[in-house]
């Protein structure tokens, strides 16, 4: 559900975990998230086609797919449509330590532009929504750092879910970014849970 963490450093650092994670037997579609360079400003990546809708990859690691904003992805027969990115809440402490942070790490006035047109295709009617973030009404604010000002904290990018949310026909809609799972009903929050689509 994003920060995957293996395009953070952009350096040996991210390649040492791609290698351990392409060892698994298994294919991690990943979606951006906050943490983490997007994939088509990364020289490597390429695009191709998987479950219907375009995905970033690299050749060397095959089993790492990233997902684009705004592809509709058939899983077994449902449409799921993914929506990445979000705003750092730490990005201040990042640029004042030297550590990365990303201009692109929320979805732009083009991916947002994408993302309406993709949906207004199905007429707004998809099984399953994954997003980086969630709908602001759906925040567990409770999670939140209280050595964080939420005053200082662009929300540009939940309002605009918010807003989808009220248009969109959808059976699950699934989000992370917040350290916490919460699994019950139509919105679910992960971080360490893993669930099955049904």
């Amino acid at each position: 559900m994003g920060d995957v963490g293996v395009n953070y450093y952009l350096d040996a650092n991210d390649d040492q975990l791609k290698e351990e994670l392409s060892q698994l037997p298994i294919t991690f579609f990943c979606i951006h998230g906050n943490h983490e360079e997007r994939s088509y400003n990364i020289s490597t990546y390429e695009e191709k086609q998987w479950r219907g809708g375009l995905v970033f990859y690299e050749e060397e690691y095959p089993n790492l797919l990233f997902a684009e904003d705004g592809e509709i992805y058939d899983f077994d027969g449902k449409k799921a449509i993914v929506i990445g990115g979000a705003y750092s809440v730490d990005k201040f402490y990042r640029l004042r330590n030297g550590l990365p942070w990303f201009d692109s790490e929320q979805p732009d006035q083009r991916t947002k532009s994408i993302v309406e047109a993709k949906l207004d295709k199905e007429s707004w009617e998809v099984d399953i929504v994954l997003t980086h973030t969630g709908p602001l009404k759906y925040l567990p604010t409770d999670e939140f750092l209280s050595s964080i000002d939420q005053g200082t904290v662009d929300q540009s990018t939940e309002i605009w879910l918010d807003e989808l949310e009220e248009k969109i026909s959808y059976k699950q809609w699934f989000f992370g970014h917040f350290h916490t799972d919460r699994l019950d009903g139509d919105i679910v929050i992960l971080f360490n849970e893993i669930m099955e689509l049904n």
